[in-house]
């Protein structure tokens, strides 16, 4: 039994594979993206190609994601957010960070992802690159000359920051 390439925890033959095979459709936008996470591991084109929302299929270019998804190997994908998108939704957002390799060298595709049922079915909109966040530091940084936040009047070059 093989555990599915979406980190779900489940094995493949219960999650992935029955949206991949067609048995059944995705119940949510989150189930939908797993399964298309999935679906470029194990170079599944043609169900990348047909949970694309009908009025984005004419920009697909299936040699291209065909050779991406082959040349990588796919480690993990990690759900940051999720903004609707439940079986009574119409529209829903994921946020997520795919984790992969590619010659050897470890990439990740951090995107918010924009999911629309047609239908009765959800389909993969549109996608948007998400910036890193900016690191913003409580306290003021401390110099080196200045006196060691931890109380015991030496410089903090000499102190805590050795």
């Amino acid at each position: 039994m093989e555990t599915c390439k979406c980190c779900s925890g489940k094995t493949y033959e219960v999650c992935c594979e029955p949206l991949i095979t067609g048995f059944r459709k995705a119940e949510t936008a989150e189930e939908l993206l797993r399964s298309r996470y999935c679906a470029y591991a194990k170079t599944e084109i043609d169900y990348i190609y047909n949970t694309i929302h009908p009025s984005k299929k004419k920009e697909f270019d299936k040699k291209s994601i065909s050779d991406w998804s082959e040349r990588s190997d796919w480690n993990e994908l990690e759900i940051i957010e999720v903004e609707n998108g439940g079986p009574k939704d119409e529209i829903g957002t994921v946020e997520f960070v795919a984790h992969y390799s590619e010659n050897g060298e470890r990439r990740r595709h951090h995107e918010l992802a924009t999911f629309e049922k047609q239908d009765g079915e959800w389909f993969f909109v549109d996608g948007q690159g998400v910036m890193p966040k900016q690191f913003v530091r409580p306290q003021p940084k401390v110099g080196r000359n200045d006196p060691c936040p931890c109380g015991s009047g030496k410089k903090y070059k000499k102190c805590c920051g050795k």
